[in-house]
């Protein structure tokens, strides 16, 4: 097992990584910036080291920076969480060269799925469904032009080498189509430093489910099951559940199964989501992307399959067999996450502050992650995520029942959170009968643009 371990992370996740090091016995190490000096994980790591200012490019982004404190610190191996360096395959690579193991895949896999082209083609060559789209990184306007009338419209422009829906356009029109291509391409540049961009046939209203998995350095490759992820606000994930409730039994043994061989033919390891679109009309799954890492939602899956995720990421990474990490789980129940965003839950702008009364719900059934405490300030650098809810029930009656409770008990004043925008989505009739899609939200964003 590792003598020490450093997360390159803040917030919950960074939290949760630590609980996860001290059950397993391994001291931490935490790097922060200077807007973060107060945190939760600085006071509760064993050791701490500042990498730099508030923004993220000068500290949590920063290589040098984190390898730096690293090598300082002794330790050898770092776990990045999700976001900032976690799927970066440049920081993998001087991991591997620093003599530190990276608690993730390996940098190969990482620039493999992160290239989202290539991400389709290697997929598609393991089997798994994907939506009609170009073969490769789209050239030119021209190019985009008769491609897109080949496939069909309406089309998807997405960035190669992105995500989150940055570099993202919709086009449902041939004369739409340039000035969305060039917009996308300009995004794109702006927010992964490459203009590249291919297009997909446009699956309108459909569902986001994806399928967790988790491999080891032997070669050998599982699946914990689906998460759905419908509930989205412009591409950014609000609520998320296990099991679907649009998947039966048959297709979800025979498409975990896919997707575990799939991945375990690219010599897949650790833990990470393979992501799909389901078309309601005809009920198909299309692949869209892998994310190569520990995912916001993981403890949904946690719930209901009796697996740590982060526990077992650490000890795959250490050289422990898959069987002998997860073994053969016993699923069971329904979990529910809500994402608590620190921002107006009419408008969605931000809102960033000093929080003056925080309590945690509690009772049968609830979870909550997060790093806020009363007097904590909620810096404006950083993503807007601030706490997790997550709610366990027999069923997924008992799953909502409870996480209505836990939202109503939930106290966060001093700044404006989400809190009552899930009140409104848990109490939808639309939702409590699992008749979700990614534009679900369509309907409150609406409201609040009048």
């Amino acid at each position: 097992m590792f003598r020490k371990i450093l997360i390159a992370n803040r917030g919950e996740i960074a939290l949760r990584v630590l609980c996860a090091c001290q059950e397993l016995g391994i001291p931490t190490v935490a790097v922060y910036s200077e807007a973060d000096r107060n945190s939760l994980h600085v006071r509760f790591a064993d050791e701490a080291v500042c990498i730099g200012p508030a923004r993220s490019s000068e500290s949590y982004l920063n290589i040098p920076h984190v390898i730096s404190a690293a090598e300082i610190t002794n330790v050898d191996a770092i776990h990045p969480g999700y976001g900032f360096l976690s799927e970066n395959a440049n920081f993998a690579e001087v991991c591997e060269a620093s003599h530190i193991t990276f608690i993730g895949p390996s940098p190969e896999v990482i620039r493999m799925m992160g290239e989202k082209d290539r991400a389709r083609r290697e997929m598609s060559a393991a089997g798994l469904p994907i939506i009609p789209g170009s073969p490769g990184v789209v050239p030119d306007e021209d190019t985009a032009l008769k491609l897109a009338g080949d496939i069909g419209y309406p089309v998807l422009i997405k960035a190669a080498e992105g995500g989150g829906g940055r570099g993202m356009r919709v086009v449902h029109k041939k004369e739409e189509l340039i000035s969305a291509f060039q917009t996308a391409r300009n995004e794109s540049q702006q927010a992964f430093g490459s203009a590249n961009v291919y297009l997909e046939k446009l699956i309108e209203r459909p569902r986001h489910i994806e399928f967790q998995v988790i491999g080891d350095t032997h070669g050998k490759v599982t699946h914990l099951r689906e998460r759905e992820c419908s509930i989205q606000r412009r591409h950014q994930k609000i609520i998320e559940e296990s099991p679907s409730p649009a998947l039966d039994a048959k297709t979800r043994d025979e498409m975990g199964a896919r997707v575990a061989k799939a991945l375990a033919k690219i010599g897949y390891s650790s833990a990470g989501t393979v992501e799909f679109l389901r078309d309601e009309a005809s009920g198909k799954l299309y692949f869209i992307e892998v994310n190569a890492r520990i995912q916001v939602e993981h403890p949904v899956t946690e719930m209901i399959s009796g697996v740590d995720l982060v526990k077992a990421q650490i000890r795959l990474a250490a050289g422990e067999k898959l069987d002998a990490v997860v073994g053969k789980p016993c699923f069971h129940g329904h979990a529910i996450e809500c994402r608590i965003n620190a921002e107006d839950p009419d408008t969605f702008a931000p809102s960033a502050g000093r929080i003056t009364a925080f309590r945690v719900p509690g009772g049968p059934g609830i979870r909550v992650d997060t790093a806020l405490y009363s007097e904590a300030v909620v810096p404006p650098y950083y993503d807007s995520l601030v706490a997790k809810i997550i709610a366990f029930g027999d069923n997924r009656a008992e799953a909502i029942a409870r996480m209505s409770r836990a939202l109503d008990q939930f106290v966060i004043e001093g700044i404006k959170t989400s809190i009552p925008l899930h009140k409104k989505i848990l109490e939808d009739p639309d939702f409590i009968a699992g008749k979700l899609d990614t534009h679900f939200l369509d309907r409150y964003e609406a409201v609040a643009a009048r």
